[in-house]
Formats: C-alpha cells, structure tokens, sequence
C-alpha cells in the first residue's frame, strides 16, 4: 500500500513539475512575442497607464540660467479633456480626431510637452516606424548602448518627418536620445535623466543637452 501511494505522489509531482515548467516555458515565449519598443514602454510603466484618471505637470525649459519656457498641464486621458496654464491664462479642450483653429496652437504644445514626458508609450502608440535594435556609441556618455531609430511620416501632424535615436540599456530605460529634424539641418542630443516612479509610471523628469546650458526639465507632477 505504501509502495502504490509512493508512486502516485511521485507521478503527481512529475506531472505538476510539467505543468510548471509549461507555464515558464508560455511566460518566456509571451516575453519573447513582444516587440522591442513595448518592452521599452512596458519597462517605463506603460501596463499602469489604464489606470490613471489624470497627470499634472509642469513643462519648463531652462537655457543657461533663464527660464525660458513654463507651461502647466492637466490631463484626463480618459476623456481627453485638457487644461494648460500659462502665467495668469487658462484655456482648456477636449482632444479629438478634428481639432479646431482656435485650438491648434494649444493642441500643438500639448503634443510636444506630452512626448517629452511620455516618449516611451508614444513608441507603441503613434505610427512611428521603429528601426530594428542596433548597438553603438551613446551621444553624451560616449558609452555603449542599444539604440532604436524612432521614425515619423513625412506628411501629416505638427513636425512631420522627425526622427528621434533613442538609447537604452539592459533595464529598458532611456538613457539618451537625439532629435533630427526633417530637413536635416537640426540635431539635439539630450539625456534622459531624475527618473521618478508615479503611480508605477517611470517618467525622467530632467532632460540636459551635452555642456549643461540647455534643460528641459518637469515639475509638480501628480499622477492620480
């Protein structure tokens, strides 16, 4: 009788090993389904993003020690709804497929003060072209990085054909990109620096050009 149950406890826990070692083996082949830049953004919070109800923050631009530029946003990606604040003025709208004269300049900040704070999910949520992963010499830190090239459509929306390199390492973070503009004539390397977890969003919160003199940089951010 001891023998019987022996030998069905062994069968049991061969079985249940398979079935463990199955499950491992779908979890690894789910991971390895995924494209590189929903890693990325996965890597930067991007599976919470559903969550959130609404961000705030602030958009400031510092070039050697003036402030050249600060804007205050609110967002509730849920409905699109959207305030921004500048000085004494607010002004606010709901972003829709068709967006009306009167907020196209507004519309075209958000867009633009959006993307720095979120580049990561825009990856997997614009219709950027994205290169295969590729290995090289980081801009600023002269390290070696991943990088992918990050491609935008020649026609339609506020910069078509803009290019952005972006620089990772093992962890999936971004630790550096650079802006081609589409003619060509524009690059601008910067890091991706002060990464701070909201609400289990990764959001790089300093961005500084290669001597220092130029910093984008976010402030009074809340994720709710």
């Amino acid at each position: 009788m001891k023998k019987i149950l022996l030998f069905t406890f062994l069968i049991s826990a061969l079985i249940s090993c398979k079935n463990n070692e199955t499950e491992v083996g779908k979890e690894v082949d789910n991971e390895a389904d995924k494209s590189i830049q929903q890693q990325i953004a996965e890597a930067h919070g991007l599976n919470n993003f559903e969550e959130v109800e609404e961000i705030q923050f602030t958009f400031n631009v510092r070039v050697e020690d003036s402030i050249r530029t600060s804007r205050a946003w609110t967002w509730k990606p849920q409905t699109d709804e959207i305030r921004l604040t500048e000085g004494d003025i607010s002004r606010t709208y709901t972003k829709t497929d068709s967006i009306t004269e009167d907020h196209k300049d507004i519309d075209q900040k958000f867009i633009n003060d959006s993307y720095w704070l979120l580049f990561p999910y825009q990856m997997v949520w614009s219709d950027a072209e994205i290169s295969e992963e590729k290995t090289g010499t980081a801009p600023i830190s002269k390290q070696e990085m991943n990088y992918l090239e990050v491609a935008y459509k020649d026609k339609g929306g506020y910069t078509p054909g803009d290019t952005y390199v972006v620089y990772y390492e093992d962890d999936l973070l971004l630790k550096e990109w650079i802006y081609k503009s589409a003619d060509g004539n524009r690059e601008m390397p910067t890091t991706w620096e002060d990464f701070e977890d909201f609400q289990g969003l990764k959001i790089a919160k300093s961005h500084k050009s290669p001597d220092g003199s130029f910093e984008l940089f976010f402030s009074d951010i809340e994720v709710k």
